[in-house]
């Protein structure tokens, strides 16, 4: 279900709250009937952009208004914890949600589940060290009622901090190469006949010029000099001339083969939003949705919908937690448990 999570007011009218509430009560009280014994883990995760360098870029007043909005997100969701009262919480967002300059956010949000009598834990840590082929920094916060709660699992003997892993000891590191060889080459433009989401953004003919000239992991100091000549985007020269330093280096760039991706974006399908170039010289184009997916650890037979679309299941992609990255700390959180009632 989607739902709003805000309170319905008069200069607010697409509040949800309360319908959230009443189908919540519902829905977790049928899963309780067919499992007592099964504990409640809220997954909390607030859109990231608020807290992101580029927050600040804003088009629209509106648009303005909802990301001030939707940093209150993680206050109105303790509302939720605070009346259902799952044995587990687990938050994952941007680093940048840290710094304090957004309010201390992150650290309000602890601190109210403190309140409402959890353990909790923070931590900032690499996706690629999970098993995800990806580097990706994300800020992990994990809860634990008190009262079901191992004693081993706190960080002291004022049972104050809960231990928070930031690697799993059983995942290696997993290049591109690695994870994407297995699928068949398509053009840019084109979609897999059989394979869902394996679709590539097309692309002009100058980008298409400026990809076929990109060697895999290299910055994009090559289009100064091309076989076409200089592809340069004029404003990069203006801005690289003014700041006497190169910048957005990584745009109309490949991949590293042998190092996993950069952070999965929801723009990963465009090679004009960061380095974001297929590995394989032979393939000009910039990496497919089911690439993409991929590198989020997505499995292949996880299709995403509609399957002809490229901004909106881009926006799914990049926005989503990746999977081995969840599983890895629902599993810890499970295993934090003393009993479970």
């Amino acid at each position: 279900m989607e739902r709003d999570i805000f309170v319905k007011t008069k200069n607010y009218q697409n509040g949800e709250q309360d319908l959230l509430f009443d189908e919540l009560e519902e829905l977790i009280a049928e899963k309780c009937l067919k499992s007592k014994k099964t504990p409640l883990l809220f997954a909390i995760c607030a859109p990231c952009q608020p807290f992101t360098k580029f927050s600040g870029k804003l088009h629209t007043k509106e648009r303005k208004k909802k990301r001030v909005r939707d940093r209150n997100l993680l206050s109105e969701a303790c509302k939720f914890v605070e009346h259902f009262q799952p044995e587990m919480v687990l938050s994952e967002n941007v680093s940048g949600i840290r710094n304090a300059k957004y309010g201390n956010i992150w650290e309000e949000f602890r601190k109210q589940l403190e309140k409402m009598g959890y353990a909790t834990g923070t931590k900032l840590v690499c996706t690629s060290n999970f098993g995800v082929p990806q580097y990706r920094k994300r800020s992990i916060l994990i809860a634990v009622r008190k009262d079901c709660v191992r004693k081993d699992r706190y960080c002291d003997t004022f049972e104050t901090e809960l231990l928070i892993p930031d690697s799993n000891p059983d995942a290696v590191m997993v290049s591109v190469k690695k994870a994407l060889k297995h699928l068949p080459p398509i053009k840019a433009g084109e979609a897999h006949e059989t394979i869902p989401n394996h679709k590539a953004r097309s692309l002009e003919e100058i980008n298409l010029k400026r990809i076929s000239c990109a060697l895999p992991g290299e910055n994009n100091a090559y289009l100064e000099n091309t076989k076409y000549g200089d592809l340069s985007l004029p404003c990069h020269k203006r801005i690289n001339k003014r700041l006497k330093s190169r910048c957005y280096s990584d745009v109309y760039t490949r991949m590293n083969p042998d190092r996993p991706s950069p952070t999965i974006t929801t723009k990963c399908h465009s090679i004009s939003n960061g380095r974001y170039g297929h590995f394989d010289v032979s393939q000009n184009r910039g990496i497919s949705l089911r690439e993409a997916a991929i590198l989020q650890s997505f499995p292949d037979n996880y299709v995403f919908y509609p399957e002809d679309a490229i901004g909106s299941v881009g926006r799914m992609i990049g926005n989503a937690v990746p999977p081995k990255l969840s599983e890895f700390y629902g599993r810890y959180l499970y295993s934090s448990l003393e009993k479970i009632s």
